[in-house]
This record gives C-alpha cells, structure tokens and sequence, in this order.
C-alpha cells in the first residue's frame, strides 16, 4: 500500500485565501492522502470555511490563539501519515507536488532522506508564478545545504519540503518561542536529522507574497527582533554542531551580516552582541549601509528616518504593484466565473 501523507495547514484569519489552498491540497493526484486544517482562533470566518471542505475529507480542528508554530504542533499531534506535508493558508501546491516527490522514493525508502522541490513567488494570480533557482535548488549534504544558507542568504519555502514521519519526530515541535523565521530554525533540525537533501524538479509550490502583512516581517517589532536573534543563535550552534572549520566560521559571520539591517541602530544591543560572536569567529561586522538612494535623507535627517524610509518606501511600492495584480485577478476570476 503506498504510504499516507499528511497536508498539515495551520490557519489564522485566512478566510480571503484557504479555499484556494485547500482546494490545492485536495487536488494532489496522491490519493493516500490526510488534509487538517488547525484553526488557530481565527476571528474571521475560517473555520467554517475549512469546515465546508470535510466533505472533500479535510479534517477541521480549532484552538485557541497560540501562534502558527504552536498550531503547527497540534497538526502533527492529530496526524497518521507516514510523511509529512506542511503548508500555509494562502499558499498553493502544484497538484503533482507530492506525486512527484513520493515518486522519487526508492522501493524501499530511506525515512531520513529529506525531499526538497521547486518554489516561486506570486501575489493574486499563481499564473505568474516566478520560479527562480538558488543554490538549494540541487542534492545537497548537511553541512553544503547549510553553508549555502547562512552564507548566500537562501532558503527553501516551507512547502517545499515533504518528510518522513521518521524525521519529523526525530526533529521535534516547533518552537512556540520564535515569531518569524520558525521555520527555518525548525527545518534546520529536519535536516540535522537527516542524511541530506534531494532535490526533486518540477515539485513546485507557489508561495504567496504578502509584504508587511507576513509574519516573518520585521518591521519595528522589538519582539520579532528578539526572536530573529534566538533563531540566528540557534542555527550558528546547529551548523557549527556539524563542523567547525573556517569556511563554516565564515559562513556564520556573512550570515551575521545579512540580517544586521534589520537591528541597526535601533537595537545597537544585539549588533554588538552579534559583533562579539563575529569576533569570536575571526571576522568582524560592519554598521550596515544604506541604499546610495537614502544617504541625502541620513544627512539631513539622521540614520533612524533613513532606515525607516529605505524599507518602508520600497514596501510602498510594493503595496501599488500588488494592489494592480489584485484587481486583475478580480477581473480574471469574474470573467471566468469562478468563486
């Protein structure tokens, strides 16, 4: 009998887009399949939205309002699939996502053999999806996935993966403690669980941008900072963990220097702690730069103002282009009849 899968969607005021994720999930031609929906006390009308789908055999559970880490767990908590399928409330998977990946198993699997797969970014119309390739986009060992990482600033969306029930267990829950990049602190003990990764082409998952609606933003949040500090500490140790030579040390400390944007000078705090941890590495941390675009604002205005206009300026810009595509995906959804 071919194995079950578990589609595990935690959902929180996802009314305007879980019909269209869950109707991805049930279209997966892998029929041995188990979709649970955890409605994380929505205000909104999820629930009975998720609710209308049990016909098509979802499984609809609710709680109360714990953050998406922590519905993630009574997901797993209610699961019996021999894999694992993770997926957001306003993301898509190709209908042969899991097909193609279940398929790429050998007769006899290997439990900790983690599938990766293809994903790319739209907003309203999954038509225009852009799927560009990174340097995760091959099989990889542990210890190469996780330099690329750190590194190169990549990452592999949380959809993209699908996981032995095996790994998952031996990875643990998710950490309630992190308020944005829980997933990729989390994967990063999927893979150290693992054997390595396997790239299966044309797995594909289609990954809604949200901007500064989505819960890895940001933004001015001292808590989100707090918390994207915890999870940059803990994939430093997972890395080192599995080897501590100088191009891991390096690794870790061009990782250090990507997210320094997001702390300084409002949290000059943890610049210096990561200052100290880049030092301990042989390497040393730059004040972040500015965009040559804002510098005028910086010399007239001062380094907080400059920063706040370097994200919230482009995130602006954003916000037009996304409102244009939302309204052509209106008009394409009224001309088409669909609801």
């Amino acid at each position: 009998m071919k194995p079950l899968v578990s589609i595990l969607i935690p959902a929180y005021n996802a009314e305007e887009w879980l019909p269209y994720t869950l109707r991805s999930a049930v279209a997966q031609t892998w029929n041995r399949k188990e979709i649970i929906v955890v409605d994380d006390g929505s205000k909104d009308n999820t629930a009975a939205i998720a609710r209308s789908f049990e016909p098509q055999g979802v499984k609809v559970f609710t709680q109360k309002n714990q953050g998406a880490a922590a519905a993630r767990n009574t997901a797993f908590s209610l699961s019996k699939g021999g894999y694992i399928q993770w997926l957001d409330a306003d993301d898509l998977l190709d209908h042969e996502k899991v097909e193609k990946q279940m398929q790429a198993l050998p007769a006899s699997p290997d439990p900790k053999m983690l599938l990766s797969g293809e994903w790319g970014r739209f907003m309203y119309r999954p038509d225009r999806t852009k799927f560009e390739p990174s340097a995760l986009w091959c099989d990889l060992s542990k210890i190469d996935w996780l330099i690329r990482k750190l590194s190169q600033n990549v990452y592999m969306q949380t959809a993209s993966w699908l996981i032995s029930r095996e790994l998952t267990l031996a990875a643990g829950p998710w950490d309630t403690r992190l308020l944005g990049d829980d997933d990729g602190e989390y994967f990063c003990r999927v893979l150290l669980a693992s054997d390595g990764v396997r790239f299966i082409p044309g797995a594909k998952v289609h990954y809604r941008s949200s901007g500064a609606g989505s819960l890895s933003y940001i933004g001015g949040s001292d808590r989100k900072r707090d918390a994207q500090w915890l999870s940059m500490q803990l994939h430093i140790g997972y890395i080192r963990s599995l080897e501590d030579s100088e191009r891991v040390r390096a690794a870790c400390v061009k990782f250090l220097q990507n997210w320094m944007v997001y702390f300084y000078p409002e949290r000059t705090d943890l610049f210096e702690q990561a200052q100290s941890v880049a030092r301990s590495f042989g390497g040393e941390l730059k004040v972040p730069r500015l965009s040559w675009k804002y510098h005028w604002i910086k010399a007239i205005f001062g380094w907080p103002l400059a920063r706040r206009a370097q994200f919230s300026l482009p995130n602006l810009r954003w916000s037009m282009v996304r409102g244009w595509d939302r309204l052509l995906f209106r008009l394409e959804e009224r001309k088409s009849g669909a609801v």
